[in-house]
């Protein structure tokens, strides 16, 4: 079966064609800077690039490209656009409605467009690029994968916030979590290497990247994860703040450069983090390198941030689970950076928990494996994510039932 995976986002659209079930990439790419000035199609077949100027004034000529370039004779993959048997759509929200996985009908855009003011850079986009792929491909089922979907089986004493109850009731303000394609893959990939059933493991897995966060998973289900109402909140991120003091918008509001209560937002969402901290990037590579320099610098100080944060969860819910069989590090930092993970895992030795430092240091671009030591209490894993094979496999479970 051949699946067309959609991640859409205000400008871009990602793409990956899978041959399923062996999961086998056919192609994939990116459409960049729709409706703006100079939209590029980058789309890649085994190792080979190709970069194309396009036209794409919106996301359904968009799409269009997209397919034409997947039929194309010189760099296109299959012959017709009917080889498609499924598309598998990434949407950010589901809200408490969408527990799993849902086949898309009239219904669905719906309940997808109810919680675009609980994801109103995500959603829009998302069902824009739903719609985009029901106008060119109107007879092939359509399946969402929601990224809130694996933190469905919070319980309310971890979901709720300490606010009134009614602000629950009436706008649904509780802690709903992100990246659940991510935590969920690497939770079954677990499993595997661990060599359990998947209802038996206690894990953490930490999804680092310009993004973050980190989850509690027992017995295979998602108890707890560190990102909230929105995905501002957790571990101290790329641009965003995570986790800060509630009272920190209002006495900023109070003074005259942030009057404008959009210029709040835009300093904790693009303005905080590793660039806050360090004034020089959001790039961890980078960081280390300035670090490495004069390590009394503002980007080592940023390093020592990020590592408590991540540790800080970590201990957090290790305290919560009945045992945990495995850390998981995954995501862009978690799977390439062994100073990261060496940093975050290293306090935590006064409870059994050790890194092999060769293991950790050897564990880069794509590899996969323990990292633990051979004594240590708790194995430590690295699993580089496949949130796209996730959202296939799903879309390939739905559309055979």
């Amino acid at each position: 079966m051949i699946i067309l995976v959609i991640n859409c986002g205000s400008s871009s659209i990602k793409y990956q064609l899978f041959s399923m079930p062996e999961k086998k990439v056919l192609a994939k790419g990116l459409v960049e800077r729709i409706g703006l000035d100079g939209p590029k199609l980058t789309h890649q077949v085994n190792l080979d690039k190709h970069k194309l100027d396009i036209t794409a004034s919106d996301h359904k000529q968009a799409m269009d490209v997209i397919l034409k370039t997947l039929v194309d004779d010189k760099i296109g993959v299959i012959k017709n656009i009917s080889d498609i048997n499924a598309v598998g759509h990434r949407v950010v929200h589901g809200g408490e409605k969408y527990s799993e996985s849902i086949l898309i009908d009239d219904d669905v855009i719906h309940g997808i467009e109810s919680f675009c003011d609980l994801a109103p850079l995500h959603n829009p986009p998302n069902l824009t690029g739903i719609r985009a792929a029901a106008a060119v491909m109107p007879k092939i089922p359509m399946v969402a994968v929601f990224d809130t979907a694996f933190h469905s089986t919070i319980p309310p004493h971890a979901f709720l916030y300490p606010i009134p109850y009614d602000l629950y009731k009436k706008y649904g303000i509780r802690k709903y979590g992100f990246h659940g394609t991510s935590h969920a893959y690497v939770t079954r990939r677990a499993a595997e290497l661990l060599e359990k059933p998947i209802n038996e493991i206690n894990i953490i897995t930490c999804h680092l990247g310009n993004g973050g966060s980190i989850t509690a998973v027992k017995n295979g289900k998602s108890v707890d994860t560190s990102m909230g109402l929105t995905p501002l909140a957790g571990v101290m991120m790329g641009t965003r703040s995570g986790d800060v003091d509630p009272a920190i918008p209002f006495f900023l509001s109070g003074k005259e450069e942030f009057k404008d209560i959009a210029k709040i937002d835009t300093m904790l969402n693009k303005e905080s983090g590793l660039l806050g901290i360090s004034g020089l990037t959001s790039d961890m590579r980078d960081l280390e390198e300035a670090a490495e320099k004069d390590p009394n610098s503002r980007s080592k100080l940023a390093l020592d941030m990020f590592a408590y944060r991540v540790q800080f969860f970590i201990g957090a819910y290790m305290a919560i689970l009945p045992r945990v069989d495995a850390i998981v590090f995954t995501g862009g930092i978690g799977e390439n950076g062994d100073i990261p993970r060496r940093d975050a895992i290293a306090p935590l030795a006064n409870i059994g928990v050790k890194l092999h430092d060769e293991r950790n240091k050897r564990m880069i671009r794509g590899k996969e494996g323990d990292i633990a030591a051979p004594d240590s209490a708790v194995r430590v894993l690295v699993i580089p994510t496949d949130e796209e094979g996730f959202i296939a496999s799903e879309t390939l479970r739905l559309v055979k039932e």
